[in-house]
């Protein structure tokens, strides 16, 4: 076995091991030795994880020592048994990415108490608030799954001026209308069957050609263990779709800010906000959250053209970057990890 610092991938089972390695092994040009492992992969008793690694082309099987750094790919809501053992072994600041499913109430209450609490809409837990009220202030409200993903299960609330509830899941057709003299709380009850939802401010989103859109920046560490952005896109939603996870279309974010600000000094000032606001939620989440290598941002514009952060995910989706014309940047989303882990392996001796 050689001594370049090893870097292990922790996997949640061994079907998506060989995905998973593929990506990161092709796009790094480190010299580090990178596996992937399971938690049932590893011998306690032993201090050695069986790990699976590619050389020259070929899959292989290994026993290797505990890793100088673990990148975790788990999604989770809290610390696993497994990252809980491996940070007592190898110590609490060589694994990352820890906790990344990320409670929505939480994460609102950190950005609440920070320097960024102007871009957050008012949040609220649905058990604390009587939404009827929450409409009449506000007109338009989200009630999104306190661990949510992907768009799933979040529902749109519009008072109209009839005094009717609209109630939409993903598209704006509703899926369901309150009349004005039923009870929304029991029809909200029915529907969300009791689950832990948060209920947040509407924001009236700007359009682009009648569509919805948000823009997603990813955040990574890189190879001097600083935060920095390394890719922003727009993506937008699906004619009459608010919910832009359902996306028609996928562009590098600096494309579609050039449309809606055509004042190139407009546009420099709203790119250098997003990133400098991104890099700051990062921080703010790794403070209370422990360790993270990476996270996205999402955000909408107002139709005064304000930023709103309306989610940030500890998992980053990056299968969405297949779908951008000329991405330039797929070499950067999968090499960081690994310059992080690297910079982590270099405190280690070994």
């Amino acid at each position: 076995m050689d001594d370049y610092p090893l870097t292990g991938i922790l996997v949640s089972n061994r079907k998506n091991k060989k995905r998973i390695l593929k990506l990161y092994q092709r796009y790094h040009n480190l010299t580090l030795r990178l596996y992937a492992f399971t938690s049932a992969d590893i011998l306690w008793k032993e201090q050695q994880i069986v790990g699976l690694y590619l050389i020259r082309g070929k899959w292989k099987k290994n026993k290797f020592p505990f890793p100088h750094a673990v990148y975790n790919q788990c999604y989770n809501k809290e610390k696993t048994k497994t990252i809980r053992r491996l940070t007592n072994i190898i110590g609490s600041s060589k694994c990352f990415n820890n906790i990344n499913w990320f409670n929505k109430w939480k994460v609102y209450n950190l950005l609440d108490m920070s320097i960024l609490k102007g871009y957050i809409p008012d949040t609220f837990l649905l058990n604390d608030v009587n939404v009827s009220e929450l409409l009449k202030k506000y007109k338009l409200v989200f009630i999104k799954p306190s661990y949510g993903y992907k768009g799933k299960s979040v529902y749109r609330v519009e008072l109209k001026e009839n005094g009717d509830v609209h109630i939409s899941l993903h598209s704006l057709a509703p899926r369901f209308i309150c009349r004005k003299n039923e009870d929304i709380q029991q029809k909200l009850d029915e529907i969300l069957c009791g689950k832990s939802f948060i209920v947040q401010k509407g924001v009236e989103s700007s359009q682009i050609d009648h569509h919805y859109y948000d823009i997603r920046v990813l955040v990574q560490k890189n190879i001097s263990g600083e935060w920095a952005v390394s890719t922003m896109v727009c993506r937008v939603a699906n004619e009459l779709y608010f919910n832009t996870s359902a996306y028609e279309s996928i562009y590098d974010a600096e494309e579609i800010i050039a449309r809606l600000f055509p004042l190139k000094k407009m546009k420099e000032i709203v790119l250098q906000s997003i990133k400098e606001i991104s890099v700051n939620a990062a921080q703010v989440l790794e403070a209370h959250n422990g360790m993270m290598g990476e996270l996205s941002v999402d955000f909408v514009l107002d139709k005064e053209m304000k930023l709103w952060i309306i989610e940030i995910n500890g998992k980053p989706q990056k299968s969405i970057y297949k779908h951008i014309k000329n991405f330039k940047h797929v070499q950067l989303i999968y090499s960081r990890p690994m310059e992080y882990a690297y910079y982590l392996s270099q405190s280690t001796n070994f």
